[in-house]
């Protein structure tokens, strides 16, 4: 299999899994922050101390969604202010950072060798992120930096409804020691994955390391946080994680893989905005709300958020009505019946009328004339 371009969708079969249920106090301390970030109308420009104020725009509002308020209450350990704190420094890092405002022509220098590649997804459906310093082509820069949260926003930008993570692919094969970012950069970057994208890495897969790149991340090591440190993998078979019909050939799949920049490039940037403008879309028909369901927006088979809410809605409506419908009809007067007649037939008629007989017999009985007021004389 040959491909110039990346991959729009995981292969068959590949399902993100479905993330545990809320407990009970998950959810107050989740509705506690979302009833916060609704009341967010404005935050400062900058970072700077008394910086101008600005209202929040549109994206930032879809960007605030019930998955990205969830992600940063997990890595606060679900500490509402500190997770209210961190998503309102983001939201105010991305505005000074200018992430909405990289564009791909601006970027498009820094990756004209292919120096990190959109390509597939792993058995998990997180889409793959390949850093590949042998094709570093420019020196240490902010725009480097740049470079790789540009990568980060269009990876998010093709995940599969319903996965939150990426899978970050590290080959450092014929890389050379210049290549290697400098302390501060890594510093930098670390800085801002852990802040600003928590979370976000599913899985760090490491190959290739040269004794240089080792001593690098000893050096390193003391700014990555220890849950990142979990997700990290070294010189394990990228088969075991990602599908061979969607790993490149030097990897040890099946895609022969060659990047051209001229085709790549703009393939990407079509995908990512194509993706972005539904995903505005469905937000708006929505009804623009904060905590949006990004299942729903990624186009999952999911409702929104507010769809949702109508229905529960109409059925609390409908319980109510049938309650109150219970309780207004009124209760019907039973029909009158004729008195209970015991209508037991006699266990032996014939032999009851013969006795009567026999009783009548025995009266004298000589007319049926009023008798006279003389008594009469016995027989």
């Amino acid at each position: 299999m040959s491909t110039i371009g990346p991959f729009p969708h995981p292969a068959d079969g590949v399902k993100p899994a479905t993330p545990p249920a809320l407990t009970e106090e998950q959810q107050k301390k989740y509705e506690e922050v979302l009833t916060a970030a609704k009341s967010w109308t404005e935050l400062p420009k900058t970072s700077a101390k008394g910086a101008e104020q600005e209202a929040l725009s549109d994206d930032e509002h879809m960007w605030l969604t019930r998955e990205c308020l969830l992600r940063y209450l997990r890595a606060t350990k679900w500490n509402v202010p500190q997770a209210q704190k961190r998503l309102q420094e983001t939201l105010v890092w991305r505005r000074e950072y200018g992430t909405n405002g990289f564009t791909s022509e601006y970027i498009s220098d820094e990756n004209a060798t292919g120096k990190q590649v959109i390509l597939g997804f792993d058995k998990e459906g997180r889409p793959c992120l390949y850093l590949l310093p042998q094709n570093q082509n420019t020196k240490n820069s902010p725009k480097q930096v740049e470079h790789l949260v540009y990568m980060l926003e269009r990876t998010l930008d093709i995940a599969p409804p319903g996965q939150e993570s990426l899978a970050l692919l590290i080959d450092f094969r014929n890389s050379s020691a210049g290549s290697q970012p400098s302390i501060g950069t890594a510093r930098q970057v670390m800085s801002i994955l852990q802040g600003h994208y928590p979370e976000r890495l599913g899985r760090a897969l490491i190959t290739h390391l040269p004794w240089y790149v080792t001593t690098f991340l000893k050096l390193v090591s003391p700014f990555i946080d220890p849950v990142t440190k979990t997700k990290m993998r070294y010189n394990e078979p990228l088969t075991d994680h990602i599908p061979s019909s969607q790993l490149m050939k030097v990897s040890g799949g099946e895609v022969d893989f060659k990047y051209d920049h001229a085709i790549y490039w703009p393939a990407l940037d079509a995908l990512a905005k194509e993706r972005r403008a539904a995903r505005k879309e469905r937000w708006e028909k929505a009804g623009k709300l904060i905590g949006e369901s990004e299942i729903y927006l990624w186009g999952g088979e999911e409702k929104s958020i507010g769809a949702k809410e109508v229905t529960e809605e109409a059925k609390k409506e409908e319980v109510k009505e049938e309650a109150n419908g219970a309780a207004k009809e009124p209760v019907k007067e039973e029909e009158k019946k004729p008195a209970a007649v015991d209508v037991t037939p006699a266990a032996n008629t014939a032999a009851v009328d013969a006795d009567l007989a026999k009783d009548a017999a025995k009266l004298d009985v000589k007319d049926t004339q009023e008798p006279s007021s003389t008594p009469a004389t016995a027989a």
